[in-house]
């Protein structure tokens, strides 16, 4: 069946249709999307603005026509931290659904970092062991681990990339605002850190997401190009020691960088520090970089949701 999934991301709305099949890795057959930066549409209140409103139903109009285009014939649609934290997030959703047709379904951060989960899982395969899981997307952190295709642990954290550019990056941080922003960091994920860590370590821990990749790019990874099943990997003591280069970069220097795109260089940085808090409070010498993530965890649940639909009928 051709699906298409409806990525409403803090900072990406993406439209990824794709040949999915049970039993067999989805093929992505066609990708459209755009940069919305809705966690940088919000007001001092915490509503997205009306220009952010705006940009999304009018990308979600666009994304319905792509999938007609296409063949989609069913579409999947949901909506991670920036609208899920909005305070008018109904009134968001209403208005889309209203002028689109399209009912977006808004993830709660849990079941981001279990979905997020399920797709390393596949990827990995079971030789993989216990795993750990580390998603940064504009928003929000995800965390998740375990032995199994479910995680025993997932949970979701304020730590995303955009909104700590927001929040702190407005203008180049002095020495005081960057410490106490990197013990903010810290703090906030080490209140959780035992949920990992009294099992032990994990035997492999993975990071998904544009901003890793960026960084992992960044250290020194293969780029894109060279395909999907190259290994990649973001150290620890590689990412330690291009944080000081990156603080002292321009945006338009970041933007030059190999991995970075001129919409997300201002977002490089926070993800660095979140990064490096992942890495050093997990006791971890690297991440490995996998390609699949969100998107690709919820086909692969409504994949598994069918075939256990039809071994019931």
């Amino acid at each position: 069946m051709r699906l298409g999934v409806l990525d409403i991301g803090s900072n990406t709305g993406h439209l990824l249709v794709v040949d999915a099949h049970g039993g067999a890795a989805p093929l992505p057959a066609f990708s459209f999307k755009q940069p919305l930066r809705l966690a940088e549409h919000l007001d001092d209140s915490g509503d997205v603005t009306e220009a952010g409103v705006a940009a999304l139903t009018e990308f979600t109009r666009e994304s319905v026509q792509v999938a007609e285009e296409k063949g989609v014939s069913e579409m999947l649609a949901f909506a991670t931290s920036a609208v899920r934290d909005a305070g008018n997030s109904q009134q968001v959703l209403d208005h889309v659904h209203a002028e689109t047709g399209v009912e977006i379904e808004v993830l709660p951060g849990d079941d981001e970092a279990r979905l997020t989960f399920l797709a390393v899982r596949r990827w990995f395969g079971w030789s993989a062991g216990r795993l750990a899981v580390f998603d940064i997307g504009g928003g929000s952190l995800e965390i998740a681990a375990g032995p199994d295709e479910q995680p025993h642990a997932a949970w979701s954290l304020p730590l995303g990339a955009g909104r700590l550019a927001r929040s702190y990056f407005g203008d180049r941080p002095t020495e005081d605002e960057l410490r106490e922003l990197r013990r903010m960091i810290r703090a906030t994920i080490a209140e959780d850190a035992g949920r990992i860590l009294r099992d032990g370590a994990p035997e492999m821990a993975v990071a998904t997401s544009k901003t890793f990749r960026s960084l992992a790019r960044i250290c020194g990874a293969a780029p894109s190009g060279d395909g999907l099943r190259v290994r990649r990997q973001l150290p620890l003591a590689e990412l330690t020691s291009w944080i000081p280069k990156l603080l002292e970069m321009s945006l338009e220097e970041l933007a030059e960088l190999p991995g970075v795109s001129a919409s997300r260089a201002h977002q490089i940085v926070p993800g660095a520090l979140v990064a490096e808090a992942c890495l050093d409070i997990f006791d971890l010498p690297a991440f490995e970089i996998c390609p699949w993530a969100l998107r690709e965890g919820l086909i692969l649940d409504r994949l598994d949701h069918l075939a256990f639909i039809g071994s019931e009928a």
